[in-house]
Formats: C-alpha cells, sequence, structure tokens
C-alpha cells in the first residue's frame, strides 16, 4: 500500500497539474526532445563518434526520445491510477512488433513461392 507522498511522486511531470507547473513540464520535454534531436543529427554527420556504433547510439537516443514524449507528454507514469494506460501502452508496443516481425518473415520468405522468372516470361508469350 503506497502513502499519498509516494503516489505523488509517482506522477509523471504535469499530470493532474494545473497552470503554470503544467506549462513548465511541457517546455521542460520540449527543451529534452530537441536536445535529443539535435544529438541524433550531430551523431549521424560528426567524426567524433567510431562509424560502426552509430546506429547503435542513434538507437539509444531515439528510445530516450520515446521516454521523453512519453512521460512529459503524454503522462505516463508508475502510479496506481495510470495502469489502464501503461497497459494500453504495452498492448500497442506488442502489436506493432507484431506486425514488424510478420512482415518481416513474409518479405524473407516471398522469393521462395514466386514462380521462377523463365517460367513467367513463358506464360506471358
Amino acid at each position: 500500500m503506497s502513502t499519498p507522498e509516494q503516489a505523488e511522486a509517482d506522477r509523471a511531470p504535469g499530470a493532474h497539474q494545473s497552470g503554470r507547473a503544467r506549462l513548465r513540464s511541457y517546455v521542460v520535454g520540449l527543451c529534452l526532445a530537441s536536445l535529443l534531436t539535435a544529438a541524433s543529427f550531430a551523431a549521424a554527420s560528426s567524426n567524433l563518434v567510431w562509424a560502426p556504433s552509430i546506429p547503435v547510439l542513434l538507437a539509444v537516443l531515439a528510445i530516450a526520445q520515446m521516454g521523453v514524449h512519453l512521460v512529459f507528454f503524454l503522462h505516463v507514469s508508475s502510479a496506481p491510477d495510470s495502469t489502464n494506460t501503461v497497459l494500453a501502452l504495452a498492448f500497442g508496443i506488442f502489436v506493432v512488433g507484431l506486425v514488424v516481425f510478420g512482415s518481416m518473415i513474409i518479405m524473407a520468405n516471398l522469393t521462395h513461392d514466386m514462380m521462377p522468372m523463365d517460367k513467367l516470361l513463358q506464360m506471358q508469350r
């Protein structure tokens, strides 16, 4: 059982706030999102980062960007009152992953089930 202080600490920035606190939360989120976007462009176009590690760095920055959006703009938190939001987010991620994984399997096996090109050309004559 959580105390009211713990429940307040579990809330996302800007959730259940009004006025200036909510605006400040959105401005902080915008600044962090802009900073992460600029860092992504800088990492991709500079020589300061070891070239083979750039995709990994971009993936990390993208995940951080998603976290900023979830917390500061969508107000997703671990608070007890946002359980449905977290479950809906998890289900959405599962469905997107399922679609991407299924599409990759279909594309990988697409040429296996196709008719060879020479037979296809013979059928058109």
